[in-house]
């Protein structure tokens, strides 16, 4: 019975660390998601009217399952302290759904890369061309393009040379610098999104290890 105990105290202090590491794993994606959607190299372009909020979609996913992995850290906390049943069953269940949710992050930040590339490469284009036709006309979206990329026009940037950054010295192509820029981006998110339903893996098994040992020492007792 006094191994029972302790091997069912012992779980109980693995899933209290994994429920701290979850809260912790939780307000980095959270902080992860929000630097990524308003900050970082991609900030302005969803200002623009064109901007693709479908890009976006695997970042929203990604900080939802953030906040409810500090939730179900706190959860599964109380769950081993007070060496609940029915808690550590939620505490496993809701684990199963950042699971599915960061799964489905992963696979859509690789996935759906190509398209995403090809979307904001298109969006380039059409500035590009109606810079081109009037250059009188606004160049809002043509000078963000260049300033978040930090690029200036396609083969040649003599035609757009107005719009390029100061700072810029050397140039660059953006057709080129778009794919590179999102392509790196999005193989982060997707890294995080796997690399956090990884965690959760280890958070389900330690939860339906302490379920069982609280079930076997109630028979016991």
């Amino acid at each position: 019975l006094m191994r029972c105990r302790w091997g069912l105290r012992l779980v109980c202090f693995f899933l209290f660390r994994k429920g701290l590491t979850f809260q912790l794993a939780g307000s980095a994606v959270i902080a992860f998601g929000l630097w990524f959607r308003f900050g970082g190299a991609i900030k302005d372009l969803s200002s623009e009217d064109k901007s693709p909020e479908y890009f976006y979609v695997g970042l929203y996913v990604l900080v939802g399952a953030g906040a409810l992995m500090m939730a179900m850290g706190f959860f599964g906390c109380c769950g081993a302290m007070r060496e609940s049943q029915c808690v550590l069953g939620s505490f496993f269940t809701c684990l199963l759904v950042i699971f599915a949710a960061e799964v489905t992050t992963g696979v859509f930040a690789f996935i759906g890369k190509g398209v995403a590339i090809r979307h904001v490469q298109t969006m380039y284009e059409e500035a590009y061309n109606d810079y081109l036709k009037d250059k009188g006309k606004g160049n809002g979206t043509l000078i963000t393009f260049h300033s978040t990329f930090q690029c200036c026009g396609k083969e040649s940037s003599e035609q757009v040379q107005p719009t390029c950054p100061k700072e810029l010295l050397k140039h660059k192509n953006c057709i080129d610098e778009i794919e590179t820029v999102i392509s790196v981006k999005l193989q982060l998110v997707g890294i995080v999104g796997i690399g956090i339903a990884g965690l959760t893996i280890f958070g389900m098994i330690f939860s339906m290890v302490l379920c069982c040992a609280i079930r076997n020492s109630q028979d016991v007792i």
